[in-house]
């Protein structure tokens, strides 16, 4: 009975698990053939449960200058991350200890961050300070072997020239749902070219995302941007930018302006504004390019125009003679010359070097003719953008409705025209009456297949005049630099052809602002003068100048400087000195530096100070190893000069030494720097005294001049020559300008 039983519990469990078996299989079958189960696909959740994928980065297009050298770029970077789940291998074990090391390199809390390391429920946590890192600061975090850090592989936009033409490359930011896009100049202009677009690696992978042996991939191949080549060279960039710099430290004006073209294509060589601002930090206060934005009245700049369209119309005569002081126009204020009594009775070649308003207001009134007039001032594009290849370019206004009007225009008052429009029309006056549209876009490169994208050619915008009429005016604008107004814009070894500015600002009360250096004080010239390689302007608005010191010196310090350490660099070879029109002018502005070396360093130093240098002498030896600048570069009163010595080097105390002058300190010992913010220096890494090699890390801190250096007198001769800075703003009873 018990047997029986067994048997049949034992036949029930065979049908039971007989039963079973089918329905399993049965089950099986039905989810293999539909690849469902209870309304899931199970393909999709298969996908989404081990299909993977990673960003693969994309890398935003590349600006480099006319020589190849990188102006802007993506350069990699760093975000700190710390892996919390106690369920992966490798995860934060001591939060308190590992808050403890990073705190130090990433110069942020540490109570903070062990609060953020300490956080319950979370898989990892990005550490805010460690956000976009460098790649060095990585490796100080590595060397560290804190369980559970890891890092996340970024780019950044990186200008490697700080300050280096902000106003025209820009900068970027989170454009749209995050994306890095330019907000501002050709970053901006050009993003359609520079953007680039993140490509994808799909792929099965476990639960910690590695990815399963022998599987296949699926890759969506980044797509880069487009590399960018500009006109903008450089080296003569950065001798723009540190002159500006040196007269802002000294003079503190509102505004400065500079360009420098190659007029006989064009081609924008530099352009740089005052206020300035780091791409790279984005403190910006200004965001305007006034080369381009910015109309207002030039001043006698104008009068390079008149004299070109009165030669062009066989309406000038340098050597008739006209009554100099001032001329009456039935109906108006008298018209007087900046020194308000003239010169008496003098050549029109003379009103032209003296800057006479009377000269140009009765060439334009009795000779050229109104409307004639009005002609040229558009044949020079002077009423209308030269749609430079810049965004926000702003146009002038010619006022022409009254006679007093079109006489004042003449001499650059009352009408009003940008920086940019001036350097169009004066390529026609260097270029043999041929005028060239200014650009600063050469080329558009595919990086990966080398096409070219867009290739910018210089296009003739007009012939305003011809090559003879060309010829005659830089002649007669050669005069005006030895021997008229342009005296402190001599350059020695270059024949310099130019113009001097110097125009009154309109205040809220429609009255002109006076007192002493409050006016634009400007200068546009080219050299070598028979045939210009380089076009200068530079404008320099309200410096703090004291009598008797000419509001004009800033300017005649920066036109200098840039216009003769370019042509150096070019190799343009100074001219025979017989061929030169020498001035007795004094000339205390600048010179040539000397070879030091091999001399000692005392008797160096004493006679480069009597030159008025600031002289800087690195070493524990007497003898002159290495010196920058370099032998035969141009060099103005006050500028550093760098003496490398046989023996071990300190280094110095940087405090308010400028850009140029740190990266020449870096050239002459070798150093690795990292120049932040813009100005001059106010804090660095290695203490003065402290020892330094070749390859030792420099990092510098600048910030804007916040105070005045006191200012010299210079020689009254030549303050009695340029009076009209002071006369012009006198009580008006007459419409004066220079």
């Amino acid at each position: 009975m018990k047997l029986k039983r067994k048997n049949v519990g034992a036949g029930i469990l065979m049908v039971l698990f007989t039963v079973l078996f089918f329905v399993l299989t049965s089950k099986f079958f039905l989810v293999a053939s539909s690849q469902t189960a209870e309304g899931v696909d199970l393909i999709e959740y298969g996908k989404r449960k081990w299909m993977k994928s990673d960003v693969l980065d994309a890398k935003r297009g590349t600006m480099f200058d006319r020589n190849g050298e990188v102006i802007a770029q993506d350069i990699p970077s760093y975000s700190v991350i710390a892996i919390l789940d106690k369920n992966y291998p490798n995860h934060i074990k001591d939060p308190d200890e590992a808050a403890n090391k990073l705190a130090k390199i990433l110069d942020t809390d540490e109570g903070n961050l062990e609060e953020l390391l300490s956080k319950e429920g979370r898989f990892q946590v990005e550490i805010p300070a460690g956000r976009k890192i460098s790649y060095r600061k990585k490796e100080q975090i590595e060397k560290l072997k804190i369980p559970g850090i890891d890092f996340l592989r970024e780019s950044r936009r990186y200008y490697p020239n700080q300050t280096f033409a902000s106003h025209v490359i820009g900068y970027t930011g989170n454009g749209e749902n995050g994306v890095q896009a330019g907000l501002m100049g050709l970053e901006k202009q050009l993003n359609k070219y520079l953007q680039e677009k993140d490509g994808k690696v799909t792929f099965l992978g476990d639960a910690f995302s590695r990815a399963i042996p022998a599987n296949k991939e699926s890759i969506e191949k980044p797509k880069h941007g487009q590399d960018v080549y500009l006109t903008l060279d450089e080296k003569i960039q950065l001798y723009l930018d540190e002159a500006v710099q040196e007269a802002a430290k000294e003079y503190e004006p509102e505004k400065i302006t500079g360009i420098v073209a190659d007029p006989k294509t064009g081609r924008i060589l530099a352009m740089t504004n005052y206020p300035s601002f780091n791409p790279n930090e984005k403190d910006i206060d200004n965001y305007t390019n006034f080369a381009i934005s910015d109309a207002f009245e030039p001043g006698s700049t104008m009068k390079i125009f008149t004299l070109a369209a009165a030669i062009e119309e066989g309406k000038y005569n340098g050597n008739e003679s006209f009554q100099s002081g001032s001329y009456k126009i039935p109906g108006n204020r008298p018209i007087s010359d900046h020194n308000r009594k003239g010169w008496g009775t003098i050549t029109y070649n003379e009103g032209v070097q003296n800057s006479s308003n009377v000269a140009f207001s009765k060439i334009v009134r009795e000779k050229l003719g109104y409307e004639k007039f009005r002609t040229y001032l558009s044949k020079f594009g002077l009423d209308q953008k030269t749609n430079i290849d810049l965004p926000n370019e702003k146009n002038g206004s010619i006022l022409y409705n009254y006679e007093i009007e079109k006489v004042t225009t003449a001499f650059g008052q009352g009408s009003t025209i940008t920086p940019i429009q001036q350097i169009q029309a004066a390529t026609a006056i260097a270029n043999g009456g041929k005028m060239m549209q200014p650009y600063v876009v050469d080329k558009i490169l595919n990086p990966e297949t080398k096409k070219t994208v867009l290739d910018n050619e210089p296009k003739v915008k007009g012939r305003p005049i011809s090559e003879d009429t060309a010829k005659q005016v830089r002649d007669i604008l050669e005069t005006v630099v030895t021997e008229g107004t342009g005296k402190p814009y001599m350059i020695d070894g270059y024949s310099v052809a130019g113009k001097t500015g110097t125009a009154q600002i309109p205040g809220k009360d429609g009255r002109y602002i006076s007192g002493w250096g409050e006016n634009i004080f400007s200068f546009i010239g080219m050299a070598p003068k028979d045939d210009p390689k380089l076009l200068v302007y530079v404008a320099v608005e309200r410096p703090k100048v004291e009598f008797p010191e000419m509001g004009s010196t800033p300017t005649a310090n920066i036109f200098t400087s840039v216009m003769k350490s370019s042509l150096q660099y070019l190799n343009i070879q100074p001219e025979a000195k017989e061929k030169q029109n020498k001035s007795k002018a004094k000339k205390s502005y600048g010179k040539e530096l000397d070879n030091y070396t091999g001399q000692s360093a005392k008797e160096a130093k004493s006679e480069l100070e009597k030159l008025g240098m600031n002289v800087s002498v690195i070493g524990s030896g007497d003898e002159v190893m290495k010196q920058e600048p370099y032998e035969g570069a141009y060099v103005i009163k006050g500028e550093r000069v760098i003496l490398r010595t046989s023996g071990d080097a300190k280094m110095p105390d940087l405090t308010n030494w400028s850009y140029m002058d740190i990266l020449r300190l870096s050239k002459l010992l070798e150093l690795k720097e990292t120049i932040t913010g813009s100005g001059f220096a106010v804090k660095q890494n290695v203490k003065a005294g402290s020892p330094v090699k070749a390859g030792d890390y420099l990092v510098v801190q600048l910030e804007a001049p916040k105070e005045t250096e006191p200012v010299t007198e210079e020689n009254s001769e030549e303050a009695e020559q340029n009076s009209e800075e002071a006369e012009q703003n006198s009580e008006e009873e007459t419409i004066v300008s220079d």
